[in-house]
């Protein structure tokens, strides 16, 4: 049997995580299901019950709601996963689980990057469509068109391509691994208090990181003009050359920052 990776040995893993880590999850996702739902309830109950005219600011709050809550939820999520491994009783029972760092490693990426983002996305959505859906309801008269499309089932793909970026949509498509890697890494790195000793610590990179980027730029650009020029070859375009770059140099940070993960966890163990 392969004592670094073995599909069986994974699926149990797998299982075994879900009984320990799922209480969590689940807890976590009924809490952020009620913030929304009391969000858009108190943004819409007077509409709801026909206190006030329909508008389309109206439904203006669900962007930042989405964007702002989602990143605090896959970041909480992330930042719990090895929280126990800073307690010593847990971390010795977690240790002698037979399964292999790798496969751990692997358990830990599903749960904090996929499941918690499709976990997020089907919440949102699916309560964002009950309230619209009686948004319907209540003004049957109201053109929704513009706004969230001729059908129900139309208004998350309406919100998507509403809000889809227009420009680099590669990058954020990446972003969550991004987002999940750092919190993840702070999960098993900080002992106590994980979440908000790894926001203290983006928010130091953040501000190293910005004041480099933009020194840096005004010293190259400085004094030069742009010149622009029109190209009907997509390779000749320079934001189709940034973009690749951004996203390969995300991608890289990621898999640096997975890596040492990885490594941390295999101390752990040690």
């Amino acid at each position: 049997m392969n004592n670094t990776f073995n599909i069986q040995r994974f699926g149990l893993l797998l299982k075994r995580q879900w009984l320990e880590f799922g209480k969590i999850y689940l807890i976590t996702l009924g809490v952020a299901a009620g913030v929304i739902i009391a969000f858009y309830g108190f943004s819409l109950y007077g509409l709801l019950i026909g206190e006030r005219d329909f508008s389309a600011r109206a439904l203006n709050f669900r962007e930042p709601l989405f964007l702002i809550f989602g990143f605090l939820f896959i970041t909480v999520i992330a930042s719990s996963y090895f929280a126990h491994l800073g307690q010593k009783p847990k971390a010795i029972i977690d240790l002698l689980i037979p399964a292999s760092t790798f496969e751990k490693f692997l358990a830990g990426l599903f749960f904090t990057t996929i499941l918690s983002s499709v976990a997020f996305l089907l919440i949102f959505f699916s309560i964002d469509l009950a309230f619209v859906s009686k948004l319907r309801s209540v003004f049957p008269d109201w053109n929704f068109t513009n706004m969230i499309g001729t059908k129900p089932e139309s208004m998350i793909i309406y919100f998507f391509n509403e809000n889809k970026p227009k420009e680099f949509t590669s990058i954020y498509l990446i972003v969550p691994f991004f987002i999940t890697s750092i919190f993840l890494l702070g999960s098993i790195y900080f002992n106590k208090y994980h979440y908000i000793k790894t926001t203290i610590a983006v928010m130091i990179f953040s501000g190293i990181w910005g004041y480099i980027i933009v020194n840096t730029a005004e010293l190259v650009f400085k004094g030069r003009v742009a010149i622009y020029r029109n190209s009907s070859i997509e390779v000749d375009n320079p934001k189709l050359w940034a973009e690749i770059g951004i996203f390969c140099l995300i991608l890289l940070l990621t898999a640096i920052i997975w890596r040492i993960t990885y490594q941390r966890l295999k101390e752990k163990e040690v």
